[in-house]
């Protein structure tokens, strides 16, 4: 049982995220190329604005501002369960190699199953999953040792090779696809949230909706799997069944979160970290906790790339990286 005085702290600390969350959704919807004061935010947004201000707001702001929380989050969850799951504090689906699978994925849908825009946005996720399942069974099946199962230091290492591996692939691939398509895949694996409509928002929000409360629901299970193995065996926790359903909706999650957010990597990482050393590592609360921060970490990074340093944009997945690689280098040098 949680002690009352840290009970009170916990609830100060997610409220004060959630502020933050809210400050942060103010401050990119009234930035940008064409920026809208307070007063006109709300006047648009009770129906009063211009025909010009309600369609930057409604029709390109809105939209891409929650496809960066919607994806933040589920990158922060992805990263959460990735960690709990291999006791790794330097897993993260980037570095694992499961982006690179889901981007794959998405590479070999664009370059042989062309279809029209309107299909491409709801079977992106679908082919992105696919190909993320794909590159975490191939890490696992090469990390897994009989009697010992998967190292967690051998997880890192193979999923690097994956997405070396991945990479390389996605680089041939690319080179045989038309003028628009690679512009727009180029962007992608840079990490631009190329979703700037309202049906990419309802492309993602059904993987969050269904991942993050079946995830929540294996809290407690989940609170085991982070302990050693004998822990876990001797709860009566059935371990393979349990790693196999949490790592396949943290696949799931980013998965579904890259294909539409671009890909961005160190979310997953970070997240969770700053989260843990918040609220602690209970995940009835850490789960939560992890997706405000991630949902924070990508609404700044695409704000500041969006409007402070460069007119055009810059990839939030290019300002996420510029923070997350040193703190990648600081995890591993203290782990």
């Amino acid at each position: 049982m949680i002690h009352p005085v840290r009970q009170r702290k916990i609830r100060l600390m997610m409220v004060a995220l959630a502020l933050i969350l809210l400050a942060a959704f103010v401050v990119s919807v009234a930035t940008g190329y064409a920026s809208l004061s307070p007063a006109r935010l709300w006047s648009t947004l009770i129906g009063q604005g211009t025909a010009k201000e309600r369609l930057i707001l409604f029709e390109f702001r809105l939209p891409r501002i929650f496809i960066a929380i919607l994806a933040g989050a589920g990158l922060a969850l992805s990263g959460a369960l990735l960690q709990s799951v291999t006791r790794n504090p330097l897993a993260d689906p980037g570095i694992l190699g499961i982006n690179a699978g889901a981007g794959l994925a998405v590479v070999c849908y664009m370059l042989y199953f062309p279809a029209d825009p309107g299909s491409l946005v709801f079977l992106l996720p679908v082919f992105a999953f696919l190909g993320g399942t794909m590159a975490a069974v191939l890490i696992y099946v090469l990390s897994w040792r009989r009697g010992e199962g998967a190292e967690p230091t051998k997880l890192v290492l193979v999923g690097v090779g994956i997405a070396a591996a991945c990479s390389g692939a996605i680089l041939t691939l690319a080179s045989s696809l038309e003028r628009e398509q690679y512009d727009f895949f180029a962007q992608w694996m840079a990490g631009k949230i190329w979703g700037d409509d309202q049906i990419f928002v309802l492309a993602l929000l059904p993987w969050l909706l269904i991942g993050f409360p079946v995830a929540w629901a294996k809290s407690r299970v989940l609170n085991t799997l982070s302990l050693h193995e004998h822990v876990s065996a001797e709860l009566g926790v059935p371990l393979e069944r349990e790693r196999i359903l949490a790592v396949l909706i943290a696949v799931a999650l980013a998965s579904a979160s890259v294909s539409v957010g671009g890909g961005i990597a160190f979310i997953g990482l970070m997240a969770p970290h700053i989260a843990r050393s918040l609220v602690g590592p209970r995940h009835q609360i850490l789960l939560p906790a992890a997706a405000l921060i991630g949902a924070i970490l990508l609404l700044v990074a695409d704000t500041i790339g969006r409007v402070l340093l460069d007119s055009v944009g810059i990839p939030a997945g290019l300002v996420v990286s510029v923070i997350g690689a040193p703190y990648f280098m600081y995890l591993m040098a203290r782990k």
